[in-house]
């Protein structure tokens, strides 16, 4: 079932690039017949999408391998480095936009057919738009980093189609130019701000930074499904590789159970979230046993060695599981 919904989600990734560079061509056929830098923005905004629309379907390629040798946590950190790829090069064209439209202001460029461009820019927008929203709906439902990414990009492209529709239509109405060079250096920035965004979260990524929500929700279901013999679980920890998600933590178990039971208690916990949503999860659990100053915590009432009377059993929660010692 997996491995159908990997190949969907390349095929789906690919489609888009196609799609890219038919819109990359109207939009410099846009370009070219009106000389507008608004447009132009636009026109280099597409140029980024095919180049990083092609290293992400790429990336979908290799985070589908299987874990190797080599690899034994797999492939799936690549999702985080084509996000961070694409949000470089988003900046790098934000940059030369914001250039080319100071450059105008010192030298005007005659704009020409601007209702021609503004059909085209329309119709493209549009476009990019419809196939961005699906991209991110679908990596939202997969959990694929890539496929948000290239769907923020392609909606956020729309919408700086939009701007720009309504930026031609003003520079029409007062025939005043230099409003396209307001227009792309406004655009420009708005491209950084996005470029820096995706950046942002692909840093995170590689640096393994907890996901609060997620972790939130992992506790909530261990907590609604947690076994007598479970005394306490501490030094919790998540990693994500593409969609799958790695968990270390430590488990206190009463000291007594021999190793074939305290196996039967892990298997237990782990079977709680083998798969998590659309994310597969793998378990590295360190076993703690129980000491005579866990009996106030443990609620186990058939334990024959109890030393203290149970007084109240710890709720786990994000704040208290994440610390590195026990209860």
């Amino acid at each position: 079932m997996q491995a159908q919904q990997e190949k969907q989600l390349r095929s789906l990734q690919l489609i888009a690039l196609i799609i890219g560079l038919a819109l990359m061509g109207v939009k410099m056929v846009a370009w070219w017949v009106t000389g507008s830098n608004a447009i132009l923005s636009d026109a280099l905004e597409s140029i980024i999408n095919i180049v990083a629309g092609g290293f992400g379907w790429y990336s979908l390629l290799l985070a589908a391998k299987p874990k190797d040798a080599n690899h034994p946590y797999g492939h799936g950190k690549i999702e985080f480095l084509s996000a961070g790829f694409e949000g470089a090069l988003i900046t790098i064209a934000g940059i030369a936009i914001i250039a080319k439209g100071i450059y105008n202001f010192f030298y005007p460029q005659q704009l020409e057919f601007l209702r021609t461009g503004a059909y085209l820019t329309a119709f493209s927008g549009a476009v990019n738009y419809l196939m961005g929203w699906k991209l991110e709906h679908e990596g939202e439902k997969a959990k694929s980093l890539i496929l948000k990414a290239s769907g923020k990009h392609l909606q956020s492209d729309a919408w700086s189609s939009l701007g720009i529709l309504m930026g031609l239509a003003l520079v029409i109405y007062t025939q005043y130019q230099l409003l396209d060079n307001i227009l792309a250096i406004f655009f420009g920035a708005m491209i950084i701000y996005t470029g820096f965004g995706l950046i942002r979260r692909s840093v995170a990524g590689v640096m393994d930074e907890a996901d609060p929500a997620l972790i939130k929700a992992l506790i909530a279901k261990i907590q609604e499904n947690r076994s007598p013999n479970w005394i306490d679980i501490h030094n919790f920890r998540v990693i994500t590789y593409g969609r799958n998600l790695h968990i270390d933590c430590h488990l206190t178990l009463p000291w007594y159970l021999n190793t074939e039971a305290s196996h039967a208690e892990v298997k237990k916990l782990e079977m709680q979230s083998r798969n998590f949503g659309n994310f597969p999860v793998e378990w590295f659990i360190h076993v703690d046993p129980c000491k005579p100053s866990s009996c106030h915590l443990c609620s186990k009432d058939d334990c024959a060695v109890r030393q203290h009377p149970f007084e109240k059993q710890v709720e786990w929660t994000l704040e208290n599981v994440m610390i590195n010692k026990p209860h």
